[in-house]
């Protein structure tokens, strides 16, 4: 039997006291074990960034996680940045370079809200800083003060693209979901395609048109995966592409031959 795929999930840099930390939200791992059925790699957010031919070319996907930082705006547009927001100037460093590399190689990718703003962010879209103030946009955010299922739990419906990606693992027209996040897709990036939107337009979930697996969702699905068959659905579409992948390059001239 061959082994789980390896898939990499990118660390945030956080502060304890004097000295930094990285790390990654639990839910995200478990969800690539339980969900996609993979191992899970953390991959170290440094700067200067590890180059990431050093790791990419070793793994059979790439999460990339949500997180409570938001991409630094001069990253895709001339405007300030709001005070209070909070940056990861290192994980931008990382991620940023690291995408275009890993859809060029065909690598599977699921991008889940940060993550799904980086992918539009790296192939050349914008965002939205505060969604809430755009007119005709609703409040996409939670309530802190609500308990964790609450803000988890149900919040909106989304309209899923007639044959799209999403349609076809839910095996519907609309699916309900959570909603945690302030910012959203402003411009989408060419080489890009709507896979779902809220009811007052704002894009929710895209995939790529390239080669290899690309699905971004604003959502997050790797909350409690296994009790939700459509976000279970998700990332086992994504464990099954990143299968796909070690397969085919255990087959490529060259590889190593199995032990």
């Amino acid at each position: 039997m061959a082994p789980p795929p390896l898939v990499g999930l990118p660390t945030d840099r956080k502060q304890f006291g004097p000295h930094p930390f990285l790390a990654v939200g639990e839910k995200y791992v478990r969800a690539v074990v339980d969900g996609a059925g993979a191992t899970p790699v953390l991959l170290p957010t440094l700067q200067p960034p590890v180059p990431p031919a050093q790791w990419l070319d070793r793994l059979d996907g790439l999460l990339l996680t949500g997180a409570t930082s938001n991409i630094e705006p001069h990253h895709y547009s001339d405007e300030p940045s709001w005070e209070g927001n909070l940056h990861d100037p290192a994980r931008d460093a990382n991620t940023l370079g690291m995408i275009p590399r890993a859809l060029a190689m065909g690598l599977p990718v699921l991008a889940i809200c940060r993550g799904f703003q980086e992918v539009n962010v790296a192939l050349g879209g914008t965002l939205h800083q505060k969604v809430h103030e755009v007119p005709g946009l609703a409040d996409h955010r939670e309530s802190l003060d609500d308990p964790l299922d609450r803000q988890y739990g149900p919040s909106h419906p989304i309209e899923l693209a007639p044959g799209g990606l999403l349609a076809g693992i839910a095996g519907t027209k609309t699916a309900q979901v959570n909603s945690l996040h302030g910012q959203g897709v402003a411009r989408l990036a060419p080489g890009l395609v709507v896979e779902a939107t809220a009811p007052d337009g704002l894009v929710e979930a895209y995939r790529g048109t390239g080669p290899g697996f690309l699905l971004a969702v604003q959502w997050h699905p790797e909350w409690q995966v296994a009790r939700n068959p459509f976000y279970l659905g998700i990332f086992r579409a994504f464990g099954q592409a990143c299968r796909a992948w070690a397969d085919a390059r255990d087959r490529r001239p060259g590889a190593a031959a199995s032990p």
